[in-house]
């Protein structure tokens, strides 16, 4: 048997997706995947550093791997060994550390290991001129193996203020055409729902300065593959185009769910991010969507505690959100990130303030949750049915408890009968 490598992810569905096409790498050059930490002769651990707790969690998982296998060499990988490889190099164990300018050079440098000098490796470049793309399919982070995600876009160009993705991801670049046809069509033999991905996934396509757009491939995805349903995830408000909305509203492949980061309802926040959008735009995309999708999911990702972040904006922020038809929120508070321009700015809004504007906002999103969930009661929805025994997801991204055991990775009909504490129940059961 080969050496066994194990690999643990940390962070985005794109890093979900890296750590998938890593695991396929090293398959093809006859390494094993272990089980566990403690059976494998090299471990990956491939890192998040989108915030500063995401940092944290990797060096606690460095030191842990290293006490429960200190016989294994361990490869840091991702976005926080982009940023900060020399500070990685010297943790216990650590023999190589490969930004993701390198990462494709993984399965070359395990292979070659011995050669390594005791004080480790270092691989990291340009991250700004990496062309190359690499992603495999990987299963839902709850575990789910009913709804893939695929990554087809990698990078940003975008620079917000707050975010350090752009610097350890680098530009904006897409999955070949036929390489996400190919994939999709391989995942439709065996899967209900796919789940397309990306860092700014609205910007598929464009780098090459090509009209086919993320629109147009989903049309070919239609046409040439059996795909019974997909799901987006995060699209900039900008790239919510009409063309691709009504794509979204009038396809029955396509699941009903808009998810629109937001980061703060304040113009003048929006403006001190360095967001592409203001308010009003963002409110037509939503009001938009609603028109269109009655029923849909619609949903934001949404900041607090920017630098200089006042009561008034975040009043202002709070109020517009209110009142806008979200059906859920993620509700993240702002991390410095060391290089960043907001790092820089006066003003740091104080921590438990950050904390309670936190509170306020998810007390929101569970109260809009509610309202949606309440208007489903009643109807009958189209759902996947997951691995989780007796569960299954609906098209417009709600959780719901099943009358009777059915086979996973099946779509079907649904009759809601009545609410759970965080979905919904299929008539016929009985809340616990």
């Amino acid at each position: 048997m080969g050496r066994r490598f194990y690999i643990q992810n940390f962070g985005c569905r794109a890093t979900q997706a890296d750590g998938a096409a890593i695991e396929r790498a090293l398959g093809v050059e006859g390494l094993v995947a272990a089980p566990d930490v403690e059976s494998a002769d090299i471990v990956v651990l491939n890192s998040c550093t989108v915030t500063a707790a995401a940092d944290e969690d990797l060096r606690h998982a460095l030191n842990r791997v290293h006490r429960r296998n200190p016989e294994a060499s361990i490869l840091v990988t991702g976005c926080y060994a982009q940023r900060r490889p020399e500070e990685l190099i010297g943790f216990p164990g650590v023999k190589w550390v490969v930004g993701n300018s390198h990462k494709h050079n993984i399965p070359q440098l395990v292979q070659v290991g011995e050669g390594v000098p005791s004080h480790g490796l270092i691989q990291v470049g340009d991250i700004a001129a990496e062309q190359q793309f690499m992603a495999a399919p990987v299963d839902d982070a709850s575990g789910d193996r009913t709804r893939p995600n695929l990554k087809i876009q990698d990078g940003c160009g975008n620079r917000c203020t707050f975010c350090v993705i752009p610097s350890v991801r680098g530009r904006s670049r897409s999955a070949e055409a036929d390489w996400v046809v190919e994939e999709v069509r391989k995942l439709a033999a065996t899967h209900a729902e796919v789940v397309l991905s990306g860092i700014n996934l609205g910007r598929w396509g464009r780098e090459h300065g090509g009209r086919f757009r993320l629109v147009d491939l989903l049309r070919r995805l239609f046409d040439e593959t059996d795909v019974r349903r997909l799901r987006l995830s995060s699209v900039e408000p900008m790239d919510w185009s009409g063309d691709l909305l009504d794509l979204v509203a009038s396809s029955s492949r396509m699941a009903q769910h808009v998810h629109i980061p937001l980061q703060s309802g304040s113009d003048s926040v929006l403006r001190r991010m360095r967001r592409r959008y203001r308010p009003r735009h963002y409110e037509e995309r939503v009001r938009l969507a609603r028109t269109l999708m009655p029923d849909a999911a619609i949903g934001a990702d949404v900041m607090v505690g920017f630098p200089g972040e006042s009561e008034a904006e975040f009043e202002e922020s709070r109020s517009f959100i209110e009142s806008l038809p979200f059906t859920y929120l993620h509700v993240f508070t702002y991390s410095v990130r060391p290089g960043t321009p907001a790092a820089g700015m006066p003003q740091q809004v104080p921590v438990p303030v950050r904390k309670n504007r936190n509170r306020i906002l998810r007390e929101l999103a569970a109260a809009k949750n509610l309202e949606f969930r309440r208007k489903m009661v009643g109807r009958t929805l189209s759902a996947v049915t997951l691995n989780e025994p007796g569960t299954a997801i609906t098209g417009n991204y709600l959780k719901v408890s099943l009358a009777a055991p059915r086979e996973p990775n099946r779509i079907v009909d649904l009759a809601i009968g009545g609410l759970a504490s965080d979905g919904l129940l299929e008539a016929g059961e009985t809340a616990i």
